[in-house]
């Protein structure tokens, strides 16, 4: 199923209060005004923006919740040149709302709706914004405006919870994205290659701390990306391991239980999505999972992370589970690479969930709760020896947070949010130019085909997986690489 509905941003000369609501941001130097002296800077002359809706193949159950459906914003600006010149970027992110806005007491419509009605007022700040500077300048201005939106919005809609920072960075990425994609093609240059002094006003300290004094972001990014990167198979909390779960056949040609899957995408990495909430089964899962792949490709170096979605209670259920998985699968164990959050995403008001025993086990990275450098020092302080990069969070967000944690020593993932098309060349993209990167999930070819469909021929190598990694050349081309 697929829709699209256009809304056109007319220019303006000056940024519109869209409320009165005050959020103090947590980098002080956030409000300043991104201009420069610099010709190369640019600023937003024209944007539009319009919806596709697509229905899941299969639920994808995570977090405890099932989700059958998706609806991605994809956005358009042109940008323009002190110097006059011009250049179109384009950028996709599916909106995600249960797992950026979950809620015990809102339904599916009601966080989607907000996510749209903060969308359209992200479209008329960001439009509104006349002055010039980097992608990251462009972004590290209009931020807090778009949280202060995001605050008026949640008081408009009188929703039964705030949207939090994360939804609102997930919103705005598609708009930082079209930026950035924009900002690349002016300078006939991949976006990951307009990091650094020639093209940048102020340095890593400006937007983070003094630790980055001098430092640039292409210092962290590498300009080409590698030439291959492994592909995470998402094993979701309603997919068929074994053939005596598969409740129901789809017969649609695709893959319908893990082995499946296996022969069919040649699988080296699998992310194995468990509940939190029962350890049992949690356990067993593994197991599993494990004794599968291990009968399907034996000669396979298996390596697995393990997401549970905040769901533990606490740390001692993950140490359990780590305890027991080593106990029934010795070899299992060792093929874990990571644990992603285990515990609640609000580190501060729950600081007795430390990870330095786990980490003694596993290493454990955050997800959910990576939102800025705050969360993640916070997390660095709390035992987390790693963090998730997404797409979804923006362009800018990523190129800054992977700056930090390999200053910080973190190791790095880049997770999916069930990114199909160009947002999954978007999310591979930063995987394959941030170093230490071992892999990506994409998980839309499982639930979304459709939706990746008319990307295949284009990018067969990042489309058409069949031993297991993507194959990135096409990533070669100018912006983000996603359209010429």
């Amino acid at each position: 199923m697929k829709k699209s509905n256009s809304i056109k941003i007319p220019r303006r000369q000056m940024i519109q209060s869209l409320g009165t609501a005050t959020i103090t941001p947590i980098n002080p130097m956030s409000f300043f005004a991104a201009s420069s002296a610099k010709p190369i800077d640019i600023r937003i002359e024209d944007l539009s923006f319009s919806y596709e809706e697509f229905l899941y193949r299969a639920p994808y159950k995570f977090g405890g919740v099932p989700v059958d459906r998706a609806t991605i914003l994809n956005v358009s600006v042109v940008v323009k040149s002190r110097e006059g010149r011009t250049a179109k970027g384009f950028g996709s992110m599916p909106l995600g709302n249960v797992w950026s806005f979950p809620s015990r007491e809102m339904d599916y419509s009601t966080t989607l709706g907000a996510m749209k009605a903060l969308a359209d007022r992200i479209a008329r700040l960001t439009s509104d914004y006349k002055e010039y500077g980097h992608p990251i300048d462009l972004n590290f201005a209009l931020e807090p405006e778009y949280l202060n939106a995001a605050a008026e919005t949640s008081k408009e809609l009188k929703l039964a919870a705030p949207i939090p920072k994360l939804c609102t960075l997930v919103t705005a990425s598609a708009f930082d994205a079209a930026i950035h994609d924009a900002f690349g093609k002016l300078h006939g240059r991949s976006s990951f290659q307009t990091n650094g002094r020639d093209l940048m006003t102020h340095d890593l300290a400006h937007y983070l701390n003094l630790d980055f004094k001098g430092e640039y972001p292409d210092r962290y990014i590498l300009s080409q990306p590698k030439p291959r990167i492994s592909m995470f198979h998402s094993v979701g909390g309603a997919d068929a391991v074994l053939p005596s779960e598969l409740k129901q056949r789809l017969n649609d040609g695709m893959p319908e239980t893990l082995a499946d899957w296996i022969k069919f995408n040649g699988l080296t990495h699998i992310k194995i999505k468990l509940q939190g909430e029962d350890l049992k089964w949690d356990i067993e899962r593994t197991v599993n999972i494990d004794r599968v792949a291990a009968e399907v490709r034996p000669k396979t170096d298996w390596k697995y992370c393990v997401d549970f979605n905040e769901r533990c209670p606490n740390v001692e259920y993950v140490l359990e589970y780590l305890r027991k998985v080593k106990e029934l699968t010795p070899q299992g164990f060792n093929r874990i690479l990571y644990l992603e959050q285990p515990t609640a995403r609000d580190l501060r008001s729950n600081r007795q969930n430390v990870m330095h025993q786990a980490n003694k086990l596993r290493p454990v990275l955050i997800d959910e709760s990576l939102v800025d450098l705050e969360t993640l020092l916070l997390a660095r302080e709390m035992g987390y020896t790693g963090v998730a990069l997404k797409a979804c969070k923006g362009q800018s967000h990523a190129m800054l947070m992977a700056a930090a944690a390999q200053k910080y020593k973190m190791f790095l993932s880049v997770q999916d949010l069930t990114c199909p098309g160009a947002s999954l060349i978007h999310s591979i993209g930063i995987a394959a130019h941030v170093p230490g990167v071992a892999g990506v999930e994409a998980n839309a070819r499982q639930y979304m085909p459709a939706a990746n469909k008319p990307w295949e021929k284009r990018f067969p190598g990042l489309f058409i997986v069949k031993d297991g990694t993507f194959r990135t050349a096409g990533l070669n081309r100018k912006g983000l690489a996603v359209i010429d």
